[in-house]
C-alpha cells in the first residue's frame, strides 16, 4: 500500500462526507463540474489519493459521473444500485432481541486445499487458515460459519485467536474490502451440518457463498449454512 494512502486511510470518510454535504445542499448543483482533485486536496488538507478514493466510491454509488479529461461532475440523475454490506452476524441477532453466543469449533492452519486455491487464484503451497464456528440466537443454531482465510493476503490472522471473537467481527474491523462475489443458495444438510444446526441428513439448508477481495488480492472465502426458518430480507 503506497505510503499516502496509509497516512489518510482514516481521513477519506471525512472528505466523502463532505463532497456529499456539498452536493445535497445544492453548492455543486446536478450537472455541476467539481474541482479537480489536487484543488480540493488542497482545500481538505489531505493528500490527493484520499480525495481519489472519496470521488470512486461516490461515483460507484452513482452521485459523481468522473471522464477522462472532462473532469467529474454531479449527475443529473443519480444512479441507483443495489449494494450489499456484509452484516456482522452479531449484530444481526441482537436486532432481533435475542441473546448472541459464539462458539470456535475448529481451528486450522495448513496448505490451502486445491480447490480453494483454484477459486482465490493462490499459488502451490499457499497457507490458509480454516474457520468453523457456530453463532446461536438465545440457544438456538442460528448460523454455521465456514470461513478460509489467505495468510498470503492477511498474515495476523494466524496469530488471532478467535476463541472470544468470531472471524466475521474480527475482519471487518481489521480489513476492508474492494471487491465481493455473493452466491446464494440451497444446500443438502450433510451430517456435520445437521449435527450442528439441529437438521435431519438432507434436509435443505439456506447458504451463503461470499468471496471478499482487497485491490486484486483475494482475503477470505466463507459459506455461511443457516439454520431452519431463517429469512433474508432487503428493501432499497
Amino acid at each position: 500500500m503506497r505510503e499516502a494512502e496509509v497516512m489518510d486511510k482514516k481521513n477519506y470518510r471525512d472528505v466523502k462526507a463532505e463532497i456529499l454535504r456539498r452536493i445535497t445542499e445544492g453548492d455543486w448543483a446536478p450537472g455541476a463540474l467539481l474541482p479537480g482533485e489536487i484543488e480540493l486536496a488542497e482545500t481538505f488538507g489531505v493528500a490527493r489519493a484520499t480525495v481519489n478514493r472519496a470521488m470512486r466510491e461516490l461515483t460507484d454509488e452513482g452521485l459523481l459521473e468522473r471522464r477522462r479529461k472532462a473532469g467529474t461532475r454531479v449527475r443529473p440523475s443519480p444512479l441507483r444500485a443495489a449494494r450489499f454490506e456484509i452484516p456482522l452476524v452479531r449484530a444481526e441477532i441482537e436486532a432481533t432481541g435475542a441473546a448472541y453466543r459464539y462458539a470456535l469449533l475448529e481451528r486450522r492452519v495448513g496448505r490451502a486445499p486445491d480447490w480453494l486455491r483454484a477459486r482465490l487464484g493462490l499459488p502451490s503451497g499457499a497457507k490458509a487458515l480454516h474457520l468453523a464456528c457456530l453463532h446461536s440466537a438465545d440457544g438456538a443454531p442460528y448460523q454455521l460459519e465456514d470461513r478460509w482465510i489467505n495468510l498470503a493476503a492477511l498474515p495476523e490472522a494466524e496469530a488471532a485467536d478467535f476463541g472470544e471473537l468470531g472471524p466475521n467481527d474480527w475482519l471487518v474491523r481489521a480489513v476492508p474490502y474492494s471487491e465481493v462475489e455473493i452466491s446464494f443458495l440451497a444446500t443438502a444438510a450433510d451430517a456435520r451440518i445437521g449435527a450442528c444446526l439441529g437438521l435431519a441428513p438432507g434436509e435443505p439448508v439456506f447458504t451463503a457463498e461470499r468471496t471478499t477481495w482487497w485491490e486484486g488480492r483475494a482475503i477470505t472465502h466463507v459459506r455461511l449454512y443457516f439454520g431452519r426458518g431463517y429469512r433474508m430480507t432487503t428493501r432499497y
